[in-house]
């Protein structure tokens, strides 16, 4: 699929679905190089009619074919090209707008360009749009069958990072040395785990949260940067009984949002909000419309008048989808603001191009009460993805808002995922999301706090006090006299 903010578990357990695919982006470069991208839309077309056609994606190597209701979506390297999603229109709206739904619940949708240029492409639950340009007719090697053996796998695998990964130079890794270490040990034939093994030892020295690969019965691959965890179901239920016991002596968290949200209020008014994750709010329901209620729900009964400070723990975080993130942000503030930009790799050759910074806003929900005094967070490197997007957001909060506990893990992008031609899937990120103020990223080392306290899971295996808690309490109280 084209890349989505996915909850970690899902970004580490790719499933071996045909969704996805690798496949040949260089090429299309080449088809469309001193062209006209841009087709004027007929006035008195219907939506349906003017985002029919053929169209590649800016910066997510993809290609976009969308004719009589149907969206095929196809995965471009120099090497290949492979069929991924398949939607079907569900819908159009306002701006001559059409949506396509995908058998995964995924909903595409796009609307054409002011003036005409072209398109957009939007994904619920993502924040940002991508750009479509159009093609005159989908590239040849779109049709073509795409040979299996391991060969094909490597070069599709290493293909991929190398026309969409963005931080090789950041971690000083020669990424053309790893070909030419690896791509003579490959061969038709070669067993399964061995190719498995040596696909996972590639990518091991990028330490990098949102890169993972599922081999289906032969193995899967994914890791946190070294002296962190990844975060998953049974850290997640030790943390919550941690807090219980020790932070708010035995009394139990109400719970939300099938147990992904929890919240008490102390006896002095300070409200204690603890979010696992931005999204599987339902167990029946994975659609972005779901989660949204759900959450919208939830900060309506935790998010009321008389609240005096509130302590907001990101510490055991899987990420999801960064707009439920910004949703949290937009009950905190009662004035608009930038909370970061967003940019992606759209260069194949050229990892020091991108397209164009996008603006991503904190609106303050309307009709809805909304609480603007101290807020301590409580980070850590098990705070990922979309929980780090949230800390990011909120550097930028108006009113006073504290960072307490250690760096976040430094995974911010969307994951890439992919299918390789054998089968198997795997992720990686292609973006950066930057500061407002003087574009920074934070990947690799991850968001620092303001107040550096100790190792929130070492606290739990030692059953000792929970030292960011504290410091939180201790500084909204002081605040809020």
């Amino acid at each position: 699929m084209l890349s989505r903010n996915l909850p970690v578990k899902e970004a580490r357990e790719l499933r071996r679905r045909t969704r996805n695919s690798g496949a040949a982006a260089v090429v299309l470069l080449a088809l469309v190089a001193g062209m006209e991208l841009a087709v004027g839309p007929v006035a008195a077309a219907p939506p349906a009619d003017r985002v029919d056609g053929v169209w590649r994606v800016d910066g997510y190597g993809t290609v976009l074919s969308v004719e009589d209701g149907r969206l095929q979506e196809y995965q471009a390297t120099a090497v290949s090209c492979l069929r991924g999603d398949t939607a079907r229109r569900t819908g159009q709206g306002g701006s001559g707008s059409v949506t396509y739904t995908g058998d995964d619940a995924t909903v595409y949708r796009i609307r054409p360009a002011a003036g005409g240029a072209g398109a957009i492409l939007h994904f619920d639950g993502s924040v940002g749009d991508r750009r479509l340009l159009r093609l005159p007719t989908l590239p040849a090697s779109c049709a073509k069958a795409a040979p299996t053996g391991a060969p094909a796998t490597f070069d599709v695998f290493w293909r991929t990072f190398e026309e969409n990964y963005p931080f090789f130079a950041a971690k000083k890794i020669d990424w053309q040395a790893v070909r030419d270490r690896y791509r003579p040990r490959v061969y038709d034939g070669m067993p399964d785990t061995e190719l498995f093994a040596l696909l996972r030892e590639m990518v091991l020295p990028l330490y990098d949260a949102h890169v993972g690969i599922d081999a289906g019965n032969t193995g899967g691959f994914g890791q946190s940067r070294p002296g962190t965890m990844i975060p998953g179901p049974g850290l997640d239920q030790q943390a919550q009984a941690f807090v219980e016991q020790h932070d708010l002596l035995g009394t139990r968290l109400r719970t939300f949002a099938n147990g992904r949200i929890g919240y008490a209020r102390l006896p002095d008014g300070t409200g204690y909000l603890r979010i696992s994750g931005f999204g599987g709010y339902d167990g029946n329901s994975p659609t972005y419309a779901r989660n949204s209620a759900i959450l919208e729900q939830t900060l309506s009964q935790v998010i009321r008048p008389g609240l005096r400070g509130l302590v907001l723990d990101l510490r055991i975080n899987g990420g999801g989808s960064d707009a439920l993130a910004l949703q949290v942000a937009e009950r905190l503030t009662d004035r608009a603001y930038v909370a970061y930009a967003k940019r992606a790799r759209n260069d194949p050759t050229d990892p020091g191009r991108h397209t164009r910074p996008q603006p991503v806003r904190v609106q303050p929900t309307p009709d809805r009460f909304r609480y603007t005094g101290p807020v301590a967070v409580l980070t850590g490197g098990e705070t990922y993805s979309a929980g780090e997007t949230l800390t990011q957001a909120l550097i930028q909060r108006p009113a006073r808002t504290v960072r307490i506990g250690q760096n976040t893990q430094g995974v911010f992008s969307d994951v890439l995922v992919r299918i390789l031609p054998n089968g198997w899937t795997f992720g990686l990120p292609n973006e950066e999301y930057l500061t407002p103020s003087d574009g920074k990223t934070f990947d690799g080392e991850g968001i620092p706090p303001d107040i550096r306290a100790g190792n929130f899971v070492q606290e739990i295996a030692k059953g000792t006090h929970d030292s960011a808690f504290a410091q939180a309490l201790a500084l909204i109280r002081c605040q809020a006299e």
